[in-house]
């Protein structure tokens, strides 16, 4: 075991929280954090994951990504993201993740910290231009649990994939750090199955 992994198992720990789970087995895909609330949840999510022996890359605003902050941040895999282009985000990291031997991209649908029924759809495009599948990550607050998730296959109805996604997630009954700033959408809560 790396000094890395050491480190973020006593961390997770310190913080209380539990490892669900492992990190994913494939060499590429997605791994979603939700509920995505606060700025904390990059810490959580990235002790988890590099505990569980994984290696994550988190995309973060670049605005984060000033001395020395943001050193540390590419040190620990994090990808600084230019939100105002929009669509090239998702083009970007489409390019990205093909031309990795091995990415773990960690991305959080929702976009933003604030509470929002609409969640982005980068994710499904990504995940299907490069043929890799997602898991459904997750925080829970109320329990201080987090883990890896249910792999899923994204489909050629990226629409009704995120429905799906987003009816999983609420059948979860998960809590962010800031409880009022999550919402699923107006889905009835469903559970799928591993894929």
């Amino acid at each position: 075991m790396s000094f890395k992994q050491r480190f973020s198992k006593r961390l997770l720990k310190w913080m209380g929280w539990t490892a669900e789970g492992s990190a994913a087995p494939e060499d590429k895909c997605i791994v979603l954090g939700v509920p995505h609330t606060s700025v904390m949840d990059f810490v959580v999510a990235w002790a988890y994951y590099t505990s569980a022996g994984g290696t994550p890359n988190i995309m973060i605003k670049k605005e984060f990504f000033f001395w020395p902050l943001g050193w540390l941040l590419r040190k620990m895999g994090a990808i600084p993201v230019d939100r105002s282009k929009g669509a090239n985000v998702a083009l970007h990291n489409i390019q990205v993740l093909k031309n990795a031997d091995k990415m773990h991209l960690a991305i959080a649908p929702e976009g933003t910290r604030k509470k929002t029924d609409k969640w982005k759809m980068g994710f499904l495009t990504i995940a299907k231009a490069c043929d890799v599948p997602v898991y459904l990550g997750y925080f829970n607050y109320r329990t201080k649990r987090v883990g890896t998730g249910i792999r899923f296959v994204v489909s050629d109805n990226p629409k009704e994939d995120l429905k799906r996604i987003q009816a999983h997630y609420a059948a979860l009954n998960l809590e962010g750090r800031h409880k009022d700033c999550f919402s699923c959408g107006d889905v009835t809560p469903k559970l799928i199955e591993n894929n």
